[in-house]
């Protein structure tokens, strides 16, 4: 399987490692730490040398509670750090539901939108018409999506979280939006899904999108596994003594690993992360079993 890019057809024979870049002062887990160009710059160059596949950047926290960010506040944030992001050889993926923002970095010669709404999100002050990520990247002649299924929107997902099972409303919902943007022209080979993992869904409905990860493959679309630094791998791993206290952000490398692995294991092509040395390494691991596994060595 390959995933068709603005500049490079990424082979997902072996699992790809997304390294994660927010230039914000409030995301969930690394807020602040890479706000500025030159340390988002060079975080990219970090996450390289450990072993990145891709970098993806982001301007606006979408933790559960954070409010919208302006338009020319994300393109401020973002656009400095894309346009020298695109020179360091690898694939750049830009997380952003605006369709402007989507526009300029792909202008700019991102390879990939990841788009949390899922092109849904529509602009609504543009002119002449409202403007929507599906005509975004239906208009552009080869960029990747990512398209990220999302309960209800970051201010409210978490209040009310899903009913039922998830896993056929997550696939049914991506399916057919995939389906749409194929209909618009864009080419099966240039989309991947994402479950969207903590968007909307109890810690129960997210381990059932893990444990049934085989389920949202059925489609032929490669997966993206968003796991990383989640707190419902906190909320499950936190300490007996500490029970009540969940694990902070800063702890929760290794459950994020595990959890990684265990979504490459189930057939993810992709996996986001923060940590990416370590689930690089993890990753090694993995393929050299399945490679003994298969190979007859003894």
């Amino acid at each position: 399987m390959k995933w068709n890019t603005t500049r490079f057809l990424i082979d997902l024979t072996m699992p790809k490692v997304m390294g994660i870049v927010n230039v914000t002062p409030d995301s969930f887990s690394d807020g602040g730490q890479h706000a500025s160009t030159v340390a988002a710059l060079q975080h990219c160059e970090k996450l390289l040398k450990d072993g990145a596949d891709i970098l993806d950047i982001g301007g606006e926290s979408t933790r559960p509670g954070a409010l919208p960010l302006a338009l020319e506040e994300e393109l401020a944030r973002v656009l400095p750090v894309v346009r020298e992001a695109v020179k360091l050889g690898v694939p750049v993926s830009v997380d952003t539901y605006k369709p402007k923002v989507m526009q300029a970095v792909l202008d700019l010669g991102a390879d990939i939108i990841n788009d949390i709404f899922a092109l849904r999100w529509t602009e609504p002050e543009s002119v002449p018409a409202p403007l929507d990520g599906m005509q975004v990247v239906s208009r552009h002649p080869g960029c990747g999506v990512c398209l990220m299924h999302m309960h209800r929107e970051p201010q409210t997902m978490q209040s009310a979280p899903m009913e039922g099972d998830v896993v056929p409303q997550v696939l049914l919902f991506l399916e057919r939006i995939a389906q749409h943007l194929q209909r618009q022209g864009v080419d099966k080979s240039r989309i991947a899904i994402d479950p969207g993992i903590g968007f909307g869904k109890t810690v129960a409905q997210n381990f059932a999108l893990l444990a049934r990860q085989n389920e949202l493959l059925t489609g032929g679309y490669p997966l993206v596994a968003g796991w990383s630094r989640k707190s419902s791998l906190a909320a499950l791993t936190g300490t007996p003594l500490a029970s009540v206290t969940a694990l902070n952000v800063d702890e929760r490398m290794v459950p994020s690993v595990a959890a990684a692995l265990l979504a490459v294991e189930r057939g993810a092509a992709i996996v986001r992360v923060h940590d990416v040395r370590e689930t690089v390494q993890a990753i090694k691991v993995l393929s050299a079993i399945k490679y003994i596994a298969t190979s007859g060595i003894n």
